[in-house]
This record gives C-alpha cells, structure tokens and sequence, in this order.
C-alpha cells in the first residue's frame, strides 16, 4: 500500500501558525481551514508548530503535511453519517527546540494573519524564567512573544502586520490571558512601550470557544479505513460529526476567514460567555450529572447510559426540567443545544467510558452542576431539583470506592474513604455525612449547608441509594 505524499508541489500562501499538532487541532482546526480552502477561496496554508520537543512522534512533514480525518456520528435527523476527508492546508511543520532559526523566520511573512494555538489548559501560564535569548523559551506564552518582537522588528512596528491570536485552550476568557501573559514577557524582557502598544493596537487576542470530540488514531479499523483509501497514513484521526467554533472577535474576522457562504458551524460573536455557559451547563453539566448515576446503575459507557429506558429518560429530564430553567436564557435555543447533545452522547462511533469521564469528579461538579443546582433553587422559591441532588448525592455514593477505580484529589479520597467507614461501622448516620461534605469550602466555596433543605434532601436521597439500590432512586426521582 503507497505511502501518503503529494503528487504536486506545495501551493498556498503561509497564512496561519498553528502552535500544537495534536489530534484535536487536526480533527477540529485544519479541517475547517481545509474546507474554508475549498468552499470559499480563503487560500491559506498552515504551518504547524510543535510547541515542546521531547516527543518520538515524527513531524508531518514525513507525509508532506497531509492527513485524513475520518468524520463518524449522528447528523441533525438522527441519520449515521461516515465520511473522510483528505486535509492538504498543512505545508509544513516545524519543532521549534530543533529548528528555533526556522521557527523564528515564521515572523518575516508579510503574508502571516492568523496564530492559533493548543498547548493544554497549563499552556497559558508565566514564569519568572524564560529569556528573550532561550531558543526557544520555554513557555509557549514566551515562545510566542519572541516571535512576535522578531515581527515586529522585522516590519518596522507597521500596524498592517500585526496578526489575529485564537488561543484554543480551555480556559476562561483565553484570548485575554494570553495577551497578558505576552505583556508579561514583554515588561520582563524590557522590550519597549513601543511594542507593547502595538501588541494592543495591531494584534487581536480573541477568546475562543471549541466543541468537538475528537478520538485520535482509530486503532481498532485502521487497516479496513487505509484498504477504503487506498493509502497508508499514520496520522490518520477520527472524530464526531459535530462541531462548533466560536470566536469573539472584530467582525473583520468574517472576511479574513472568508465565512459568508462557506456553511461552517463558525461563529463570530461579541461575547462568547453564553455559548460557554450554555456547554458547561448543557453538556459538560450533562456529562458530570450522568457518569455517577450510570455507574451505579451498572452501566459503562455515555452511549450505554444514554440508550437505557431508565438511565436515559431521567437524564433528559434532568436536563429539560432542571439544567435548562437554571440557565435563565432564552429556552428554545438550549433545547436545541441539548438536542444535539444528546444526540452526541448516542454516537456508536465513540465508546465514552463512564470510569474515564468520573475523574476529578467534584472539581467538575463543583464547576458544572453545583451553580444550576443552587441557581435553581433560587429562581423557584427555594425548591430543589430533585434529580439534581439525587446526582450528588449518587457522586458521594461513588467515592465508597466499590464501583470503580478513584482518581481525585487525595485529601477527597481520603476524606470519602473515613467518613463512609464510620457510616458503615454505625458511628455516623447519613445526615451526618450529607453534613460533612456540603460544609467543605474548599470545594463548594462556602458552607451549603446553609441552602434551605438541602442539607435533608440530599441525606434522603444517600439513605435511598444506599438501601434500596440506585435504580429505585432513579424511579422515585422520575414519578
């Protein structure tokens, strides 16, 4: 079977630096960049930069920068849908310890617009430590303020050559925070007013919001997708059908990326904190409300849990009765979000196990579904939502540590691992554990016991978990 090459030189202009070439970029980003290429003319060519050596991983450049993704899921009619896609937009990719010279030369192209970045959630951080003189530093904040002054030296500060930054981690307000992380190398490093007032004034840090599964390397049908292709390619990636980009941005943006027509589930917007908002409490709020339950109900996977008549229907319910109102935004917008979330969840193409997405849990439930749990309440009189105390209390119930392997914090552990040894050797009741747990600031932010009935509520729901097994709970919780 032929190796992936291509069979005409390189043809379009360097447009975009993309810092990260994991699977997500490739599966998310340069798809989209590669479709912008044909649907719209953008005519962009993408030179990825590995932001920290060290990996075995060999460059793209072994394949002439070409990969396939392999796109699986459930389109908006329900239907499965299965499709590949050959990506040519990457000409190039480049390991900035290695080849810092070629690296830095990405600063003269006159043609360079775009910078985007994945360097995980701890990408966007700063130190006291990176130099100007590293080749390269060692942050990618830094990284990519030496860069940047190579540029602006190179063009005489010209504010026509200043660059738009999609900094793609998941952070909060990410654009923002890689702008300052930048001024910092900028102060520290004692490159000039000069230059950082045409950091502000030419470069644009927008936040950004990105949604899409993406599973890497589909192991188990490579060799059956490579004999459908007709070709060998160890870059290959499979990912969900949907996706969603959303970018806070100038509303030049739109004609830079040439998005009007291009039918691309890209959004331009003012302020992304009610798409973000709206995936939290929707999706990740779904996901961290779901796993727990699930579990204890013995089921192993999103797409087992999803498809049982119990299980399944609670979780919509949850989701309809109790998730949405404590958004407070406009409804029908969020059920057509959960829709396709839902939808997601029931893809056959990806085996989510429920163990993977339990680690942690409290930090996530303490992010995702403790602020809709209370912002319920609040919006009706005190009244809780039933099913989703019934998922805190089935969170509590999971850290006995009978069901699954536990990976959290280990002063949680520890604390989870006496207090259910006193419950179970009768020297404390449910109530007191209900107790225990909602009074530890340190994960809530401040003493929920506090919060009318909850305190009960949620013993109610530990003693008929514990007694009675968690399905009958599900049952009580859906009459």
């Amino acid at each position: 079977m032929q190796t992936l090459h291509r069979s005409a030189p390189f043809a379009l202009p360097i447009k975009i630096l993309q810092f990260g070439q994991g699977n997500f970029m490739r599966g998310f980003f340069d798809w989209q960049i590669d479709l912008l290429n044909e649907r719209s003319g953008l005519n962009a060519g993408v030179v990825v930069v590995r932001p920290r050596g060290g990996s075995s991983v060999p460059l793209l450049d072994v394949q002439d920068g070409l990969f396939t993704v392999l796109v699986r899921g459930l389109d908006e009619a329900g239907a499965p849908v299965r499709h590949t896609r050959l990506v040519d937009c990457v000409q190039r990719e480049i390991d900035a310890r290695t080849m810092f010279a070629d690296f830095i030369a990405q600063a003269s192209n006159p043609d360079l617009r775009l910078i985007v970045s994945n360097t995980t959630e701890a990408g966007i951080a700063i130190n006291d430590s990176d130099r100007l003189d590293d080749t390269p530093a060692g942050s990618f904040p830094a990284k990519l303020t030496q860069l940047l002054w190579a540029r602006y030296q190179a063009f005489d500060g010209a504010l026509d050559k200043g660059v738009i930054v999609l900094p793609c981690e998941l952070i909060d307000d990410n654009g923002p925070a890689l702008q300052r992380a930048v001024q910092h190398f900028a102060r520290r490093w004692q490159l000039g007013a000069a230059f950082s007032g045409w950091l502000d004034a030419a470069c644009h840090f927008c936040s950004t919001l990105v949604d899409r599964i993406v599973t890497g390397y589909p192991a188990a049908e490579a060799a059956a997708v490579e004999a459908e292709l007709g070709y060998r390619d160890q870059f290959l990636v499979a990912a969900e059908y949907y996706y969603l980009f959303v970018i806070a941005g100038p509303a030049s943006l739109a004609s830079e990326l040439k998005l009007a027509g291009a039918g691309l589930n890209i959004e331009l917007v003012d302020d992304i904190a009610p798409y973000k908002k709206r995936k939290v409490g929707i999706l990740n709020g779904g996901h961290t409300t779901l796993v727990p339950v699930a579990l204890l109900a013995g089921l192993e996977s999103v797409g087992q849990a999803v498809a049982d008549a119990q299980v399944g229907a609670w979780l919509s319910a949850a989701i309809d009765e109790e998730i949405i109102p404590a958004l407070n935004m406009e409804r029908a917008p969020l059920q057509a979000f959960a829709a396709e979330v839902l939808r997601r969840f029931h893809n056959p193409a990806i085996e989510h196990r429920l163990a993977s997405i339990a680690l942690n849990s409290w930090s996530k439930f303490a992010a995702r579904v403790m602020p809709q749990l209370l912002q319920y309440a609040a919006l009706n009189n005190g009244r809780l939502p039933r099913r989703l105390v019934l998922a805190l209390a089935a969170t509590m119930v999971l850290y006995r540590g009978s069901v699954i392997e536990l990976s959290d914090d280990a002063a949680h552990l520890a604390w989870f691992a006496a207090a259910w040894a006193r419950v179970l050797t009768g020297e404390a009741g449910m109530r007191e554990l209900a107790i225990g747990w909602l009074a530890n600031c340190s994960v809530w932010g401040r003493d929920l016991n506090t919060v009318p009935g909850l305190t009960t509520a949620l013993t109610e729901a530990l003693g008929t978990i514990v007694r009675e097994g968690m399905r009958a709970a599900l049952q009580q919780h859906m009459e």
